[in-house]
């Protein structure tokens, strides 16, 4: 897009400030708004049958998101809680098939991330399906690393806080079983836990867990 075009898509946006726990949105709501993340990150969370929370994926900065009218809904499928303190402008949804029929570059990068999100929820799907519980918690905090990592001088650290009540909601698995893997993998030194931040020391060993079976396990 053009700078003109970039500046006249900003001067319709609405720049709001989410704090810490709170929703930019919740699941059932009308589909009233799309958003881009300026800063921060978040977390997009469903209610199964059961009534319990399911955290489907994170969100980095940088993407579009709410982008519910290109999936042909009226209604957000999930709720986005933000991780840490976000930051995002908002646009209402009349102006949608405007953005997509003025600018090509507007349109393309929106499907693009659809297409993204599809296809990570479809990732998922196969990991719940055929992956054994140990190689599901290695691909969480493997997949939360490489969307949300930073460096530092001990390792990769994970930008906001994660609980093993996250993973545990990210993956199904119960919390013992979370808790017992990551106090496994920290005596291993492959990552660490403090502070409620988790630190990848060792992202290939991480990796490795994520395509061992069931049999090299035993």
């Amino acid at each position: 897009m053009s700078a003109d075009q970039l500046r006249h898509v900003l001067d319709l946006a609405r720049l709001r400030r989410v704090p810490t726990g709170k929703p930019v949105f919740e699941e059932g709501e009308d589909a009233s708004h799309f958003f881009l993340l300026l800063d921060g990150h978040l977390s997009v969370e469903r209610l199964n049958t059961e009534g319990d929370k399911v955290i489907s994926l994170h969100i980095p900065p940088g993407q579009l998101f709410g982008l519910d009218r290109a999936l042909g809904r009226d209604t957000y499928p999930a709720s986005a809680y933000a991780a840490v303190e976000c930051i995002v402008l908002i646009w209402p949804m009349s102006l949608w098939d405007d953005f997509s029929t003025q600018y090509e570059g507007f349109a393309s990068e929106a499907y693009k991330v659809v297409d993204q999100r599809v296809s990570e929820m479809n990732n998922r799907i196969m990991e719940l399906a055929t992956q054994h519980v140990e190689q599901k918690v290695a691909s969480a905090v493997l997949r939360l690393m490489e969307q949300h990592g930073r460096n530092t001088d001990t390792g990769v650290q994970i930008a906001f806080r994660v609980t093993r009540k996250i993973i545990s909601e990210m993956t199904g698995s119960t919390l013992h079983t979370v808790s017992r893997l990551l106090s496994r993998w920290e005596r291993q030194r492959i990552l660490r836990s403090a502070h409620r931040h988790i630190h990848v020391l060792d992202p290939v060993r991480l990796e490795n867990l994520t395509r061992e079976s069931a049999a090299d396990q035993r």
